[in-house]
Order: C-alpha cells, then structure tokens, then sequence
C-alpha cells in the first residue's frame, strides 16, 4: 500500500444548479431539499459523496484497490465476505469464532483488507458490522475526508412544472385522450457551496488514504457532474476548488477561520441569479495563516 498523506487539508466547493433539482427529498415528494428556516437550498453530504463514489467507479472500473463498497446491486455482507476468503476462512458464525480465538488481530486484518481494496472506504470509512450472525465484524473504520451538506448562497425558488406526455400508458385510455400529465420540479438557479476536511492524522492511523488518492479526490470533485448529466437535475457544474493545504498532520490553522477567507456575493442585490455570473467569489489569500497554502484547482 501506497503511504499516507502527511498533510492536513481543508476545501471548499462551489457548485451550481440551472433548472434542475440537485437532490429530491424522499419526505417531500422528491421536491429540491430546502431549510425551511431560512429558504435556502441543500445538497446532502451522502449526495456528494455518491457522485465522488460514481465517478472513480466510472474511471477505475473496479481496478485493484479502487473498488466501491456502496454501490447498487452489491450487499455490503458480499463485499464483508470476501474478506474472510481471502484470509483462507469461513465467513460463517462457527468459522469466524474459532478463527478470532486463534488470532487476537482477525479483525485488524480484515479491516486492512477492506481499506486497501475499496476506495470509499479509504476515503469515507464506512461501518462493517452488518452480517445477520454479528460474527463478521470488518470494523467501523472513520474515514479520513469528510463533508458538510452543501447550502445555497441565497434563498432557492421551487417550481413545480406541468409536463405532457403523447404516448398513453393503458391501451383502454387511447379512446378518451390523447396525453397524460406529469411534474417534475425544479430550481431555476442556485449556487450551492459545500465544504470539507481531509485529515492526514486518520489516514496513516487508520485506513492509509495516500497521495494518489487525494489525486483522485480532486479530480473526482472537480469532475462531480460531468457524467451524471440528465433532465432531471438540469444543468450542473462545479465552478470552483478552494483548497487549503497545511505544512503539517494536524494543521497550522482551526479550519473556520480559513472557510471564512472565501466569500461568495451576489452582483445584483434583490434580483433573482440566474447565472454564476451574478455572483462574485473572493478568496482573501493575502491573510492566509503561516503554514497554510491555498490554491484554487479550478
């Protein structure tokens, strides 16, 4: 395995939304997530993530040691399983038990699998501890880059919008009309702005999350939407990378105070955005603090 980083780092991302929806809530007919308090939209952190998951799954096709742990159509007991096959044990309840009492440092090891072979896990942790018997514990490992719910910049606007379709669903239905009715909703414009951790402290304790990994990382965010494009979420793009590299493990600064050098304001006060050209980002990089570095990947 690759070694770890050694480097603290904090990021901010900057993304935005044109008549779509980023994330429906399940609560609320799949209608754009908002704060009810205050109007503004949000992205969730476990949204983020899964276009992280998709697209290292779309460029690594399941390459040796870039695997995905969560992903459709895999259950995490499968995945936990092989493990054990590749420890030469029985994944089942009798098997473990005696395998465990043979060596103190069963479940060590296969916590060592699971992190060298799937990326997400590496990258995200993950908890393990979901076989039906409980003997098959892959551990709880606490990964290394972390990331808030994303919220938009201004208050959103959801539309609810009226759609036709020409083909009929029920052949009975032919005679008596010619469409069917549908909705969808959207936001006209919206930027969201997400921010995030990466600790180099739990990547060399725990899962050795490395140098090519946050390669990846970056590249995986700087590309989060570019192949996840339908109608249904319209059209979005990530429009900038803020991240701010520490000289050290643990980090030369508290992580607020460097989110607080990026500002995002509107051009036009009380009129409605309706492109990332409304808006003005400053990053005041001349107070950033002695071992700090930022750089703006986009």
């Amino acid at each position: 395995m690759a070694e770890a980083i050694r480097n603290r780092y904090d990021f901010v991302i900057l993304f935005d939304v044109e008549n779509g929806n980023p994330n429906g809530d399940p609560d609320a007919g799949n209608m754009p997530r908002i704060d009810p308090e205050s109007g503004c939209g949000i992205v969730t952190d476990v949204c983020l993530k899964r276009k992280i998951r998709n697209y290292i799954e779309t460029v690594k096709e399941d390459s040796p040691g870039y695997r995905i742990y969560i992903k459709e159509g895999v259950s995490l007991n499968a995945n936990d399983a092989e493990a054990c096959s590749y420890l030469s044990i029985g994944s089942d309840d009798k098997s473990l038990k005696e395998a465990k009492k043979k060596d103190a440092r069963l479940d060590a090891k296969i916590k060592d699998f699971m992190c060298a072979n799937f990326y997400d896990i590496r990258t995200f942790g993950a908890v393990m501890t979901t076989f039906t018997k409980g003997a098959l514990n892959c551990g709880q490992v606490r990964g290394p880059v972390q990331l808030t719910f994303a919220r938009s910049i201004e208050r959103v606007m959801q539309q609810e919008v009226t759609i036709t379709r020409m083909a009929i669903t029920k052949e009975a239905d032919l005679e008596n009309k010619k469409t069917e009715m549908g909705r969808k909703y959207i936001i006209p414009y919206a930027l969201y702005r997400a921010e995030g951790y990466v600790s180099a402290n739990l990547a060399r304790k725990v899962t050795g999350f490395s140098e090519e990994d946050l390669t990846l990382l970056w590249e995986a965010i700087i590309n989060l939407f570019e192949h996840d494009h339908s109608a249904a979420r319209g059209k979005m793009a990530v429009r900038e990378l803020i991240v701010f590299r520490h000289d050290t493990e643990l980090g030369c600064a508290p992580a607020h105070k460097l989110f607080d050098l990026v500002t995002v304001k509107p051009k036009n006060v009380g009129l409605p955005a309706r492109s990332y050209g409304d808006y003005e980002v400053i990053v005041e990089d001349t107070k950033v603090p002695i071992g700090v570095t930022c750089m703006r990947m986009i």
